[in-house]
């Protein structure tokens, strides 16, 4: 109810496992889908006892920020 919208890969963990047996995962708290060309971005933070809610605010802007950032270098470079 308090989530409009599907998460997605958002906040799932992202991996693999490879054919000698070892594994990385970890969990994407930063994510860009591109549908239909436009581009969705989520960002979060791990939030904890302590946290302050304005500076877990601030984080998830920076880290959506990043995110469009690099895409538009990608963009750049791309050209």
């Amino acid at each position: 109810d308090m989530e409009p919208d599907r998460r997605g890969i958002y906040a799932g963990a992202i991996g693999y496992i490879s054919v000698a047996g070892e594994m990385d995962t970890c969990i994407a708290l930063r994510t860009a889908v591109i549908k239909d060309q436009k581009m969705h971005v989520q960002a979060g933070a791990g939030i904890v006892y302590d946290s302050d809610p304005e500076a877990e605010y601030e984080e998830t802007q920076n880290k959506a920020r990043a995110v469009i950032r690099a895409a538009g270098e990608a963009l750049r470079f791309e050209s």
